[in-house]
């Protein structure tokens, strides 16, 4: 049997290699299909993990409350758009002295997201985040030290100019010597710099590696607005009092905002979990639609096979009836044909597995996950490429093997 099988792999090879350029063709479409759905979905999972990642550095028992975003109701002809109160500094530090739950309580603010960080004649790009925080904020927010020291309480009651940076502007601007106590200019400032963050990268946005952070009353005085807005992270002590301190944080919130018992929140509460399950959940439509593009690459190239295998049928009349002549079995013949279509979509699905795994891995490459080997990916790409190539040559294998030997032999 495995000599059997062995001989009609070697007159596959050959088949193909006499029907070159339309199997080449075959081949690519193929491999085309494979790749799309392999690359597509090795790159999804390292998106996944990446979130994951990114948000278990967060801690799974964090939520912070924001101001609520703006939204545009539509009735009829008409549109209003509904804007919600800031949440004030005296809010966030009525809640975060009230509110008595066992628990860490930080507030931050956004002073700017494009500025330019300088130091003697080095600067960085205009790309630089700076935010507010308090001694809490480190530990809320998920961010270790690489070198240097957190604020003390006398610089963040005080708003003092000192500043923890990101680990990419401390490579950017002092590249051969430590950061610490050396004195920076941003947004028209100066400041002492007392901190450098761990590298964290840039995956998905979240990274800490482009931002500086300032004591919350410093970036309150020097860059608040009008309509500047606090954050207050909560760090629940424990994950199975994460339900309970939400609860807790709801209630004391609504109550510093006096709103009514019926009356809705104007606020939001975002769970660190929710928000990395809620991005998650998105990708599941790119992983349809990249299977669903797959299906009909594959369906394509199932089609394109079928058509070669029939013509080759065709062109190998006489061969055929040679082979039955001296002896072949219709069950011989038949294994042949689905033979060499299973070769030819095994031959595109290996393409398309190399070409899948690269595309993955560049993905990967980019968010700073290492390189990935998509085990569950290839093997489906490679029972697949068997179906599509089982399918594909069914047809015209029978066709084959139905063949009388007489009307064969006299075909020209």
């Amino acid at each position: 049997m495995n000599t059997l099988l062995r001989e009609n792999i070697r007159m596959a090879l050959l088949s193909i290699k006499s029907q070159s350029l339309r199997t080449f063709l075959t081949i690519m479409i193929i491999a085309l299909g494979i790749s799309a759905l392999v690359g597509i979905l090795t790159a999804i999972d390292v998106i996944k993990d990446s979130i994951t990642n990114n948000f278990t550095t967060m801690g799974a028992n964090t939520f912070n409350i924001r101001n609520r975003s703006s939204n545009v109701r539509i009735g009829g002809a008409r549109q209003k758009r509904e804007v919600f109160r800031r949440i004030s500094y005296d809010e966030a530090i009525r809640f975060k002295d009230d509110f008595k739950f066992p628990s860490k309580v930080g507030i931050t603010c956004v002073g700017s997201r494009a500025a330019t960080i300088k130091y003697n004649s080095e600067k960085t790009n205009p790309n630089i985040a700076i935010f507010g925080g308090d001694e809490n904020y480190l530990l809320t927010a998920g961010y270790d030290l690489e070198e240097g020291r957190n604020f003390s309480p006398r610089e963040i009651e005080t708003g003092a100019n000192v500043v923890i940076i990101g680990n990419e502007i401390k490579l950017r601007l002092f590249p051969k010597q430590s950061g610490i106590d050396k004195v920076i200019t941003l947004g028209g400032q100066k400041a002492k710099v007392i901190g450098v963050f761990k590298e964290k990268g840039s995956s998905i946005g979240f990274g800490g590696d482009k931002m500086v952070l300032l004591p919350v009353l410093n970036v309150r005085k020097n860059f608040g607005s009008n309509d500047m807005s606090f954050v207050l992270n909560v760090l629940s002590l424990t994950p199975e009092l994460l339900d309970a301190t939400t609860a807790e944080a709801i209630g004391l919130f609504r109550k510093i905002r006096k709103l009514g018992v019926k009356e809705r929140q104007n606020f939001e509460l975002t769970r660190s979990d929710n928000l990395s399950t809620m991005l998650i959940g998105n990708l599941s439509y790119v992983t349809i639609a990249a299977t669903l593009i797959a299906i009909i690459t594959l369906l394509g190239a199932a089609i394109g096979l079928m058509n070669i295998m029939l013509v080759s049928v065709t062109e190998r009349t006489r061969e055929i009836g040679v082979r039955k002549a001296i002896g072949a079995t219709s069950d011989s013949i038949r294994n042949q044909f689905l033979i060499e279509a299973i070769v030819i979509c095994q031959l595109g699905g290996m393409f398309g597995i190399v070409l899948g795994i690269a595309i993955g891995n560049g993905v990967s490459f980019f968010f700073d996950q290492g390189f990935v080997i998509p085990w569950v990916w290839m093997i489906l790409a490679a029972i697949l490429c068997f179906v599509v190539g089982l399918l594909s040559g069914l047809i015209p294998a029978i066709k084959a093997a139905k063949l009388d030997p007489i009307d064969a032999l006299r075909f020209e």
